[in-house]
């Protein structure tokens, strides 16, 4: 068999590589170990979140699958941190774990140029440093031009409870076994994380009645092309951990596979399990603990916040100490898993393995966590990897244009010791990088790629176009007695003269909810808010293009790849060794690598300014 692209890994980043390989026109084979597994959610079955809702919008906007299949498969969905600026607005979703399986299915099986096959990838073949195709472990070869690696957190797996540990992928599925060693033989560092996940418990044996309704919430869509309005289905339920669950953690804290040695992998920060939150946090009374449905028709539960590799018994006694769970049943108990990763300083920015030539990486195996990391970094890999074989340059997106871009930069710039978690934090242009306007950040490099088609591009034509005469209306004078009401309600002095809605869109008291009676229906949210967070943060937004504009000024300024840093003289030893470690492609990328400080950036461009 002979292919364009092979994506080895059914898994998010997986389904996305592949989806866009196929879009864009080349001939692409997924393996995965089994079909089955394909889109698996094994921890919580969930869309976005902090900062994970942005990648989200910004797949889509790009042309991927994750938001329009999230849409599809929602049991509930709200906006996270409402009380904060619209740059962290978040959209998350709770979706049926079945549906988004079935889902990202169908659009896997629509795609003519995509096929499946069930089975494990044990080398990747290679000639003269290239890929040439890969070696399945019944020794069969197929040739590519390239191969993505999206293996997740399969690569040599163990699962850890308690005293109990096996070889397995998540969720029961057999693990990679094979791949790992030949990817040393190929001079790629490998390292070992670990992640985990909480129990599932059946759903009628908790006591809801004692714990607190979190209901969803009326939003747009994660994706830009979802017309329908989108329906909560189902609720979910926050309760809380107490002291008596703290002291049976700390009884049993000699037990726990983290704490004795156990486990090797090193943990999320920002996802800890929840003896590590216990220990960590010694001062802190109660722990949020939410309780969210797998699916529609699932009787099991995932338990939120009480993600653990303690033994079962000790699982049962902290379960059961917490109000409303005190008879819970276990369907599956919690676990930690440890599997093999990249180093993904190894990565260039278009996700490409350095050391192979048309090997590229995506997803946990980068060292990421999260399925929205992983969707992002697949659909970037798997359109570099077209790039590649058509002789084109490298698709890679800026700090200043997406957090898929500040996602990736992190990575193979600054490395991490942990698996990487996305958050607004880490996005110095956030203000601008908001998901509102994903859209209007990257569907035109979409339709430049050949993922966005023609229905979703007419569809963000005709957005622009509402933006801008909302923009223009926005600048007439409203009814005095419209403007007068809404005063009066947020208890503010009524000016003489009149006023615009531009005029209220600028005032702190007034809100989205304030403005969608004043605006006709033909607009929609998603244009209403965007024009009112343009106008609202102008001032705010004129210094970020400022701010941005000084970052592509460095970015403009490019580094040979063949440059050895040894010979400029000036640069501290360190410098050296990192930047020809690394491998910056401009001035931008170099000033952000740890141990390169902004004396041996100077020192980089007077020696640049000479060459």
């Amino acid at each position: 068999m002979d292919y364009d692209i092979i994506v080895i890994g059914g898994g998010h980043a997986g389904c996305e590589a592949a989806l866009a390989s196929a879009r864009i026109g080349h001939s692409t084979l997924l393996v995965c170990l089994s079909y089955d597994a394909i889109a698996l959610m094994p921890c919580n079955p969930s869309i976005g979140g902090t900062a994970k809702g942005h990648l989200v919008r910004e797949i889509d906007a790009l042309g991927g699958e994750m938001g329009v299949c999230a849409d599809k498969s929602l049991l509930q969905i709200k906006m996270l941190n409402r009380t904060k600026g619209p740059a962290v607005y978040s959209l998350r979703g709770q979706a049926d774990k079945k549906w988004y399986h079935n889902n990202m299915m169908s659009a896997l099986d629509a795609e003519s140029n995509l096929d499946l096959l069930e089975s494990e990838v044990a080398r990747i073949e290679t000639e003269n440093g290239k890929v040439s195709g890969v070696e399945l472990a019944n020794g069969e070869r197929i040739t590519a031009k390239a191969v993505v690696i999206a293996t997740g957190v399969y690569l040599n797996g163990r699962t850890i409870i308690g005293e109990e540990t096996k070889s397995s992928g998540p969720s029961g599925y057999a693990p990679a076994t094979m791949l790992s060693n030949n990817l040393l033989e190929l001079g790629i560092e490998i390292r070992r994380f670990k992640t985990g996940t909480p129990a599932r418990i059946y759903r009628d044996s908790i006591d809801f009645s004692k714990m607190e309704i979190q209901e969803g919430e009326d939003v747009y869509s994660f994706s830009f092309m979802t017309e329908e309005k989108l329906v909560n289905l189902m609720q979910c339920y926050l309760t809380y951990t107490n002291q008596t669950t703290h002291e049976i953690i700390k009884s049993n804290i000699h037990r726990s596979p983290l704490y004795n040695g156990s486990i090797k992998g090193i943990g999320p920060r920002y996802c800890p399990s929840i003896e590590d939150k216990v220990m960590r946090f010694a001062d802190k009374l109660r722990h949020q603990v939410f309780i969210e449905p797998e699916g529609y028709d699932n009787d099991e539960v995932y338990v939120q916040g009480m993600s653990s590799s303690l033994p079962k018994d000790v699982q049962e006694a902290m379960y059961h100490s917490i109000s409303g769970m005190e008879n819970c049943r276990f369907a599956k108990y919690a676990y930690a898993i440890e599997y093999d990763c990249i180093n993904p300083i190894e990565l260039s920015p278009a996700l490409a393995v350095k050391k192979v030539t048309g090997l590229y990486s995506a997803g946990q195996f980068n060292g990421s966590s999260g399925y929205e990391e992983a969707a992002a970094q697949g659909l970037m890999a798997g359109i570099n990897a077209c790039h590649y074989i058509e002789n084109k340059p490298a698709f890679i997106l800026g700090r200043d244009k997406a957090y898929i871009g500040v996602l990736i930069d992190d990575l193979t710039t600054k490395g991490t010791p942990e698996p990487y978690r996305m958050m607004t934090a880490r996005a110095e242009h956030r203000i601008y990088l908001r998901q509102d306007n994903a859209d209007q950040r990257l569907t035109e490099d979409g339709y430049r790629l050949g993922l966005v088609k023609e229905d979703r591009y007419t569809r963000y034509k005709a957005k622009l176009a509402q933006i801008e005469e909302l923009e223009n209306l926005s600048h007439k004078a409203l009814p005095k007695e419209q403007t007068s009401a809404l005063l009066t309600v947020l208890k503010e002095a009524i000016p003489e003269h009149p006023l615009t809605l531009a005029d209220l869109m600028r005032r702190p008291s007034v809100q989205f909810e304030h403005l969608r009676p004043l605006v006709d229906s033909k607009y929609s949210d998603n244009v209403l808010e965007t024009l009112q967070v343009q106008i609202k943060y102008e001032g705010y937004l004129k210094k970020e293009f400022q701010a941005i504009h000084e970052q592509q000024r460095l970015e403009g300024k490019a580094i040979p790849v063949d440059l050895d840093y040894k010979t400029i003289k000036g640069l501290r030893i360190e410098a050296q060794q990192k930047l020809n470690k690394i491998k910056p492609l401009n001035l931008g990328q170099a000033s952000r690598i740890s141990g390169v400080s902004p004396a041996d950036i100077a020192v980089l461009i007077v020696y640049l300014q000479k060459r």
